[in-house]
C-alpha cells in the first residue's frame, strides 16, 4: 500500500484551538489504508476481517422460487370461491423437489422451502383449506404469488452484496455463504503498537514507591486495540530518557503499522516522546478544543504514524475512542466512521461553559442518561462505571433533568 507522507499531519500556520469536528475532518482527509491484502482468504477465517474488494453474487438468492409455508401449490389467483382443485400425486419437499408439471386446475402438496413446481405460482396454508377424497377445498380468496418466494427476490446474480471497506461480521458471512462465496480478498490486520512512558509509571506486579503509579494505560489501550480487531504489538514501557524512547519507537516501526503512545507528548523537560519525534521524525501537536484531553500529538517516525495520547487514563481513553478508533479503521482499510449517537433525556444537572466540547462518562438507566459524579480526569473508577460518553458541543448549555443530550455508547466505537 502507498505509505503516508511525512508531512501528512502538518497544520497550516496560525491554527490554534481546533474544534472537534474540524479536527476529525482534517484527520480523515490525510489518512488512507496502509496495510497489504490477503487474497482469497477462506470464508471460515474471514470473521472480523476488512474487505479489500467489493463482493458480487455468483448465484441468486433464493436460487429458485420456493414455498414460505407448508400447504398446497397451484396456479393463482383463485377465480371463484369456494373452489375445488384436484390433487396431483406426490409432493415437493425442500430436499426432494417435484420434477413434473402440475396441470391447470390441479394442486400439489408442498412443504416449507420446497421449489415451486412448474405450473404453479401460489401456495395456500394447509390450515386454510381442507382435503376430502383427493380434492382440495378452498373457501377464501388468495392473490397470485401468495406465500411464495420468487427466485432472486433477495439477491440476483451479479448484485454487489458487500462493499470494500466492510468489516465482516457473522451475519455478513452468512450472506456471503448463502450465494456460494468461498473466499474473499481482505486487508491484512493492522498492527498497532502500544507504548507507555514515564519514570513514575510501573507495570502491574512491580515494586512501587509512594511517588510511583501502576501503568493503567498500556493494558487499557491494549484491550482497546484487541477488541477493535487489530493485531496488538506490546512495546512495553520506556523510561523518561531520550535513548529509551527512541529505541522503543525504532523497535515499533519494524513491527507495527501504527504506534499509540501515552504520556510524554507535552513540552516539559521530561516529555521525551515529543522531543524524540521532533529530533528524528515530524510531529504536530493538534490543540483540540475537547475536555478531557490535551494536545493530540500526531507524528511520522521512520515512515510510520505515531499517535501520542495524554498520560491521564481518562483523557487517553476519550482521545483514543474519539480520534484513534476512526483513524485506525481508515488505516486498516475500513470506512471512516462517526459513532452513532442517541438523543436521550438527561438525568443530571450541568452548567456548561462555552469554548470546548466535553465528553462526560455516562450510562443509561431507566431511559435516561446519568453521568459520573466527578468530572475529574484522574478518577479512573468512572471508566469502569461508564457505558458510553455524553458529547456536548462547544456552545454554552444549561442542562437539567429531561434536557436532550447526545449519548454515544461504547458499542458505537466498535466495542
Amino acid at each position: 500500500m502507498k505509505p503516508l507522507q511525512n508531512d501528512c499531519f502538518a497544520l497550516p500556520p496560525g491554527v490554534n484551538w481546533t474544534p472537534v469536528e474540524e479536527a476529525l475532518a482534517r484527520l480523515r482527509s490525510r489518512l488512507h489504508p496502509v496495510v497489504d491484502v490477503d487474497d482469497a482468504l477462506p470464508l471460515a477465517r474471514a470473521n472480523g476481517r476488512i474487505l479489500a474488494k467489493d463482493v458480487h453474487a455468483p448465484r441468486a438468492h433464493p436460487p429458485s422460487s420456493n414455498s414460505a409455508v407448508d400447504g398446497y401449490a397451484f396456479a393463482g389467483p383463485l377465480s371463484r370461491v369456494p373452489c375445488t382443485l384436484a390433487l396431483v400425486a406426490g409432493r415437493s419437499a425442500a430436499g426432494d423437489p417435484y420434477t413434473g408439471r402440475v396441470p391447470e386446475g390441479h394442486a400439489i402438496r408442498i412443504l416449507t422451502g420446497a421449489v415451486i413446481p412448474a405450473g404453479t405460482d401460489t401456495v395456500v396454508l394447509e390450515e386454510d383449506c381442507e382435503v376430502i377424497d383427493g380434492q382440495l377445498h378452498l373457501n377464501g380468496t388468495l392473490k397470485a404469488g401468495a406465500n411464495a418466494r420468487k427466485a432472486g427476490e433477495d439477491i440476483q446474480v451479479g448484485d454487489r452484496i458487500l462493499a470494500a471497506g466492510t468489516r465482516l461480521t457473522p451475519t455478513q458471512i452468512s450472506v456471503l455463504a448463502s450465494v456460494g462465496v468461498e473466499s474473499v480478498d481482505v486487508y491484512q490486520r493492522l498492527r498497532v503498537g502500544v507504548l507507555s512512558t514515564g519514570d513514575e509509571v510501573k507495570p502491574v506486579g512491580s515494586a512501587v514507591t509512594e511517588w510511583q503509579i501502576y501503568d493503567a494505560n498500556r493494558p487499557m489501550l491494549s484491550g482497546l486495540v484487541s477488541q477493535l480487531g487489530y493485531e496488538l504489538v506490546d512495546l512495553g514501557h520506556a523510561l523518561d530518557r531520550a535513548e529509551d524512547v527512541r529505541a522503543a519507537l525504532e523497535r515499533g516501526t519494524g513491527l507495527c503499522d501504527l504506534i499509540l503512545t501515552s504520556g510524554g507528548v507535552s513540552a516539559g523537560d521530561e516529555d521525551h516522546v515529543s522531543k524524540t519525534l521532533k529530533a528524528h521524525g515530524t510531529i504536530s501537536n493538534w490543540r483540540i478544543a475537547i475536555k478531557p484531553g490535551r494536545p493530540l500529538a500526531l507524528a511520522m517516525f521512520q515512515g510510520k504514524p505515531v499517535v501520542g495520547l495524554p498520560g491521564n487514563p481518562v483523557a487517553a481513553w476519550v482521545c483514543a475512542l474519539r480520534f484513534g478508533a476512526p483513524a485506525m479503521a481508515l488505516l486498516a482499510g475500513a470506512e471512516w466512521f462517526e459513532p452513532q449517537a442517541y438523543l436521550m433525556p438527561a438525568n443530571f444537572h450541568k452548567n456548561k461553559k462555552p469554548g470546548r466540547s466535553e465528553m462526560l462518562r455516562a450510562r443509561v438507566r431507566d431511559g435516561a442518561v446519568e453521568v459520573f459524579g466527578s468530572e475529574g480526569s484522574g478518577r479512573v473508577t468512572g471508566l469502569a462505571w461508564s457505558e458510553g460518553l455524553v458529547e456536548l458541543d462547544e456552545s454554552a448549555r444549561q442542562i437539567e433533568p429531561g434536557t436532550p443530550v447526545r449519548f454515544i455508547p461504547y458499542g458505537s466505537f466498535g466495542l
